[in-house]
């Protein structure tokens, strides 16, 4: 494993934990209003500053973090799983079966991503629940398209046509043989994916299609940072910096997943 790799990971697990234990870690609740200190820059009493109505600008984003890797990595959780029933099913099944499948995966996949999560937030409304259906459904497509790709390559393997050979149900097949040897494809992509669907999030968040206050997202805190830009950047800088460097350390983490799970990628580094 390469160093950027273990940076990423322990960077990860330290905003996974922070996240966590938010309730013991922030040094404020997230509500909490110091009409003393409104609009103060980063300091002794708040560290990170505080927002325009007094509160404290760390404590609201160790609690934006929840929701912004909540909503990522159990959207995109949700979005592999459908995406690998799918893809696997049509692949095994094959003719027209898969070819009727796959006709739906190509009509959603030609509808713009920002459109649908835009019309879908907008039919369930504001909030985590819209926000995490709406990547849910706009994710699934990508994965059943990969999926297919692989289980089509896989299913004429030779110990697959000899699974059949002996009896084993279609089933059997599916999740003890094919399943196996996709898990590493699926592990790479599900940490490619997560990062996109926190940016989604945050991108919703911005234009105020996202999460409702009183509840914070990183994006959340940076459209309200937006709109104080000139005279407290703090207020955007320190949200867009924890997207940036999230979004950075996934990405390290797939390539290196990549690296190590992927059997061609070594291959071509040999």
């Amino acid at each position: 494993m390469n160093t950027s790799f273990k940076i990423s990971s322990g960077f990860l697990f330290i905003i996974f934990s922070v996240s966590l234990l938010a309730p013991w870690v922030a040094p404020y609740s997230y509500q909490e209003q110091d009409t003393l200190n409104i609009l103060a820059f980063p300091g002794i009493n708040h560290f990170l500053g505080t927002d325009r109505l007094g509160r404290d600008l760390l404590s609201r984003m160790i609690y934006g973090a929840r929701v912004s890797l909540f909503v990522g990595v159990f959207s995109t959780l949700i979005a592999l799983v459908i995406g690998t029933v799918y893809g696997t099913i049509s692949a095994y099944v094959g003719g027209k079966t898969d070819n009727l499948m796959m006709r739906v995966v190509d009509v959603v996949f030609a509808l713009p991503d920002l459109l649908m999560i835009i019309l879908i937030t907008v039919l369930m409304g504001r909030g985590v629940v819209g926000v995490f259906i709406a990547l849910t459904m706009v994710s699934w497509v990508t994965i059943a398209r990969l999926v297919r790709g692989e289980v089509l390559r896989i299913k004429e393997y030779p110990f697959i046509l000899a699974a059949k050979a002996l009896g084993a149900s279609h089933f059997r097949i599916m999740l003890r043989e094919i399943f196996p040897n996709i898990l590493g494809i699926l592990v790479v992509t599900l940490s490619f994916r997560i990062p996109v669907a926190i940016l989604a999030e945050s991108t919703l968040s911005f234009i105020g299609l996202g999460i409702a206050p009183p509840a914070s997202s990183w994006g959340t805190l940076a459209s309200d940072g937006w709109t104080a830009i000139k005279f407290y950047p703090h207020l955007i800088l320190f949200p867009s910096l924890a997207i940036f460097f999230t979004i950075l350390s996934f990405n390290f983490l797939g390539e290196g997943l990549r690296e190590y799970l992927d059997p061609r990628a070594q291959t071509g580094k040999r």
